[in-house]
């Protein structure tokens, strides 16, 4: 795509552009400034006839200083080695049949680091080179991303290491010792290794949900779903473990639509839900199921939905934490777990057209609403 006959404001013609071909930017209205990514195009002569509004502020180099200059001078580059990098690849000068340089890391003066690739036109496949156009793009996305994987790989590497830990500890004694230790100390020891067993597959599966999240490929296997009684399930486990029934509350409005959802990934849902508001909040956790509007605005019928709220009368969320409560690694006032659970809880909300939200409950402490639309069963999708 030629860029010759580019209107940039401030961007100067080359003597004897190329005829306009279809294709080519003012053709089809666009300015270069309004390309999300830098574009340097330097002509046959190797001057800058083209500095887009991007590549001035990757560079922090005004486009009017960048203008008529040659291009190795308005885009000083080098390669990770120290080299030059205009020098080393010597696109007017190198073999005639090379067409491009593909995308790699170079450094601007100062060492910022930048992803550059280059095109070179010719009038003719191994004519001379009549535009050098250049793609610049800031590094900065791509590093909040590998941070975000290196923080990823740090939080499991931490979460596997204790279990793991016990796990290899017990067993080690269990074997050199077996006949030193009484039934009961031995069955102590099995559980044991059986809870952090359970916690390092309950850690393998998070990675695995946040995996088929990234990567749009959560599948949900719709099914017919009580979810009142999904909720009762999880509050009667509660109780066994040695919370006071009274300390849920279980409100459900009728009649309550059909839902067609996958029962085990609202079980996850349900699960990481009450486990917030037992650890991190106080006093009465309220269970409130009520028919609702599709979340999905193309669907205007009403109680087109089922929308389940939890809320405690903890300390509640502060405000200033509400817009990073669904994010990775995010943890409420107790420090404890990977951070991942309502990253995954968004997640397999979405996955099914739903909707969840948070905010302040009426008692005070933290709420959580999630809203469910119906959908067909699997096997008529």
């Amino acid at each position: 795509m030629s860029v010759g006959t580019s209107s940039a404001p401030g961007a100067q013609r080359a003597a004897h552009p190329p005829a306009p071909r279809p294709g080519d930017l003012a053709d089809l209205g666009i300015d270069p400034d309004q390309l999300p990514d830098g574009l340097v195009v330097a002509d046959e002569h190797g001057r800058v006839i083209c500095f887009n509004a991007a590549a001035a502020r990757i560079t922090a180099v005004p486009a009017e200083q960048a203008l008529g200059r040659p291009l190795e001078t308005a885009l000083p580059l080098e390669d990770l080695e120290g080299r030059r990098w205009w020098q080393l690849t010597d696109p007017y000068g190198g073999l005639a049949i090379r067409v491009r340089q593909p995308e790699r890391n170079l450094l601007l003066p100062g060492g910022r680091e930048v992803l550059v690739s280059a095109r070179y036109v010719r009038a003719e496949p191994t004519g001379p080179v009549r535009r050098v156009v250049v793609t610049l793009r800031d590094t900065e996305a791509r590093r909040r991303t590998e941070r975000s994987h290196a923080e990823l790989i740090a939080t499991v590497a931490h979460e596997l290491r204790s279990p793991l830990t016990s796990v290899k500890g017990f067993t080690a004694t269990l074997l050199a010792k077996w006949e030193r230790f009484t039934d009961d100390q031995k069955r102590l020891m099995l559980e044991t290794v059986d809870a952090d067993a359970d916690r390092v597959t309950r850690l393998i599966a998070e990675l695995l949900d946040i995996s088929r999240i990234d990567s749009g490929r959560l599948e949900v296997r719709r099914q017919p779903v009580d979810i009142g009684a999904a909720v009762g399930r999880h509050i009667q486990a509660y109780v066994a473990a040695g919370q006071q029934a009274d300390r849920f509350l279980l409100r459900v409005q009728h009649p309550l639509p059909d839902l067609w959802a996958d029962p085990d990934k609202v079980d996850q849902v349900l699960s990481n839900l009450l486990e917030n508001a037992v650890r991190h909040g106080e006093g009465t956790v309220t269970i409130d199921i009520t028919p609702s509007a599709s979340p999905r605005e193309r669907e205007n019928a009403e109680n087109a939905a089922t929308s389940v709220t939890v809320s405690d009368e903890g300390p509640g969320i502060p405000e200033e934490s509400m817009n990073r409560v669904f994010t990775r690694f995010w943890r409420g006032s107790k420090r404890g777990g990977t951070g991942l659970g309502l990253y995954i809880v968004k997640g397999i909300v979405e996955a099914h057209g739903g909707t969840i939200t948070v905010g302040r409950a009426p008692g005070g402490g933290a709420q959580f609403r999630f809203t469910l639309p119906v959908a067909a069963p699997a096997y008529l999708t």
